[in-house]
């Protein structure tokens, strides 16, 4: 296919790009509704001016409430400030925001590249990456978190360790998967980092323990073990390890637990391999499909935590794989046995997604940095190695599929030392096969 090469054949490209994407996801996948937005409004609002408890709140005609640590809803008390629509609109700039931030970290700002015709293919290219349209549908705070956690690998591989460490804290304290990556941390000798993360995790632990200490007994004790709060592990959404085996009907944890050590022992293999080879954007796209993969339960829109494994994907040349890959995430399959996940196109067909997730934790291209961008020097001290004074040292970034204009995603710009990375989150909602009507339609339950 030839692209215009004019102006106002561009932009009528553009145009009509658009209305089919704006055809498709008005259309095609089933809007959310911002229901998850609305159980985090709902219950601090019950919390804050009518004297609820924070877990006891559930949203009208629904069997959900907020499933998240308390520092979660205290992070979000700005909300019990305005009204429903307001923080749906603040919902949208700050995702907006956060999308931007870490656009312009995986791809070195690109757009200064590409010009307005490659920025507006590859948001029409975006805005197509289910997990990434549900993120916005549903009100989540996926993007907000991967901004929080690449931020934080940014800072690692450009020199700047002493700062490194508040993100991932942070991120960890909302959800707790993105506590893996202090595991990464500690395999790759940043110490004074994992440390950080650590001591920032556990003072917004304690914060919302002062703020709300009975909200937090109570979800320490006992809602972080009831994973019937967030849904069931059978639904297809869920797309984990967990939710393989409920589909499958395993109900043994022992079970799950030992598909857990396993993934965690790859995971650990080939991270390491990818520290020893400086390859920094690889390691952390494996964290952030390994936290995808071990976490309970992992719904479809947690899956923005794979976009860093396509930049890699690309970086090593593997650019057609990776268009197709992502292409399979944007079109909603696995919904298609909804109903029925049984026999062995249940199997395989329902849960396409883990399976992609699987793959690219096993076959993800390690220390394969191009030849034109010199490698960071590997350091296992606590603290960050300083530039080279010979020649700037550069990683490649960790992004998004290119735009379909045909440019590639680099390293992050700004001097000696620059990179990046990625991470993965956890903790949702859904059901399986329930008796009413589809849970995941913009009038019924999603997945907080």
């Amino acid at each position: 296919m030839t692209l215009p090469r004019t102006d106002r054949g561009r932009l009528v490209l553009v145009l009509a790009l658009a209305v089919v994407v704006t055809a498709f996801t008005g259309t095609v996948p089933l809007l959310r509704g911002w229901f998850d937005l609305r159980v985090y409004y709902g219950a601090v609002n019950s919390w804050m001016h009518h004297g609820g408890h924070l877990y006891d709140y559930q949203v009208p005609e629904t069997a959900y409430g907020f499933t998240y640590p308390p520092f979660a809803a205290v992070s979000m008390l700005p909300m019990a400030l305005v009204g429903l629509r307001t923080a749906i609109a603040g919902s949208l700039l700050l995702n907006l925001a956060a999308l931007a931030w870490v656009l312009h970290i995986l791809t070195e700002g690109a757009w200064r590249r590409f010009g307005w015709f490659g920025c507006a293919l590859g948001a029409c290219v975006l805005a197509l990456f289910e997990p990434l349209r549900d993120t916005f549908s549903f009100g989540q705070v996926n993007l907000l978190l991967l901004a929080l956690v690449l931020t934080d690998a940014w800072l690692l591989t450009t020199g700047r360790e002493r700062r490194a460490g508040v993100g991932i804290g942070l991120a960890a304290a909302v959800k707790l998967t993105p506590a893996l990556f202090v595991g990464l941390l500690l395999l790759a000798g940043r110490r004074r980092a994992a440390a950080a993360a650590t001591a920032v995790a556990a003072a917004a632990t304690a914060l919302a323990a002062w703020v709300a200490p009975g909200a937090s007994r109570f979800y320490w004790t006992q809602a972080l073990w009831d994973t019937n709060r967030v849904g069931r592990l059978d639904y297809v959404s869920n797309q984990s390890l967990q939710g393989i085996l409920a589909r499958l009907g395993v109900t043994d944890r022992a079970v799950w637990a030992a598909t857990v050590l396993v993934v965690l022992g790859i995971w650990a293999w080939r991270t390491r391999r990818a520290v020893t080879a400086a390859d920094w954007p690889a390691a952390f796209a494996l964290t952030g499909l390994t936290a995808c993969l071990v976490s309970p339960i992992t719904w479809v829109h947690h899956l923005v935590w794979l976009l860093p494994s396509f930049a890699v994907l690309i970086r090593a040349g593997h650019a057609r794989v990776a268009g197709a890959l992502y292409a399979v995430l944007c079109t909603s399959v696995v919904w298609l046995w909804f109903h029925d996940a049984s026999g062995v196109d249940g199997f395989l067909g329902s849960n396409t997604y883990t399976w992609i997730t699987l793959g690219l934790l096993l076959w993800l291209p390690v220390g394969q940095l191009r030849a034109d961008i010199p490698r960071l020097p590997h350091s296992t001290s606590t603290t960050a190695a300083a530039p080279s004074t010979a020649a700037p040292e550069t990683t490649p970034a960790v992004g998004h599929p290119e735009p379909p204009s045909g440019a590639t995603a680099t390293g992050v710009a700004c001097g000696p030392g620059r990179g990046l990375a990625s991470s993965a989150s956890s903790e949702p909602t859904g059901s399986t096969r329930p008796a009413a009507s589809n849970p995941q339609s913009s009038r019924s339950r999603a997945s907080s």
